[in-house]
């Protein structure tokens, strides 16, 4: 997730209630950028308790990272309908802010909007598609007054975090650059012809291309007069 991978190096910590799906996408994407993690399941903590089952070996990985699963049930308890509602507070309680990626009309999701606006948090939503049912719920919410979250800068300041510079910006991107992405940046010491960088990376093409693709939608390159420079 973009949003999530924007907020490397900030203190911030990323709940959830360990869903599959986005929960645990974003789960992964911030052990991945160094975010610490919690997770609140709607069942004990044991192994043969915890759901979705799927989840038990990423249960021990947000430990092992320094994260951490609360859970209020007994160890062995198993997930029935009304526990998921029910650990819905302790997220919202917990959190400063509380983001909705999508939820549908009639959401369990929506409980923890709402209460995240009696513990008077802020509820931010991320806009969707008018014709998908899976954004119904996250547009309503933005109707009601939800702050609108198109990006992890908009995520950071809904925090109080104070946003980066453009040069800042692009400073932390060149300094977290992967062996490849290094590679490139020292090849456009002086701006190339695509074809010509193409060579001098000496990989496949569709790779090469695909790199390029990333690195440009990333903000680090450019392609301007048939040539393709740092940004």
């Amino acid at each position: 997730m973009d949003v999530i991978a924007g907020l490397k190096g900030y203190s911030i910590v990323i709940v959830s209630g360990f869903a599959m799906g986005i929960d645990t996408i974003a789960h992964k994407k911030a052990m991945q950028v160094g975010l610490r993690t919690i997770v609140f399941p709607g069942s004990g903590l044991s192994a043969e308790a915890m759901y979705p089952k799927t989840n038990v070996r990423l249960m021990d990985e947000i430990v092992e990272s320094g994260g951490c699963l609360i859970s209020e049930f007994e160890p062995d308890f198993k997930a029935t309908q009304w526990s998921f509602p029910m650990r819905n507070r302790l997220m919202a309680g917990i959190s400063k802010a509380v983001l909705i990626i999508e939820a549908e009309e009639k959401s369990g999701t929506l409980i923890t909007a709402r209460l995240t606006t009696e513990y008077n948090r802020d509820l931010l939503a991320v806009p969707g598609p008018i014709f998908s049912s899976n954004s119904k719920g996250t547009n309503r919410l933005l109707r009601q007054g939800a702050t609108p979250v198109t990006c992890s800068e908009d995520v950071l300041e809904a925090l109080g975090f104070e946003i980066p510079k453009d040069e800042e910006k692009q400073r932390r991107l060149f300094a977290d650059l992967s062996p490849e992405e290094k590679k490139i940046t020292d090849l456009l010491r002086e701006p190339m012809p695509r074809d010509e960088l193409i060579r001098a990376m000496k990989m496949p093409i569709p790779t090469s291309n695909a790199l390029l693709s990333v690195m440009e939608i990333k903000g680090l390159i450019k392609e301007e007069m048939g040539e393709i420079r740092l940004f």
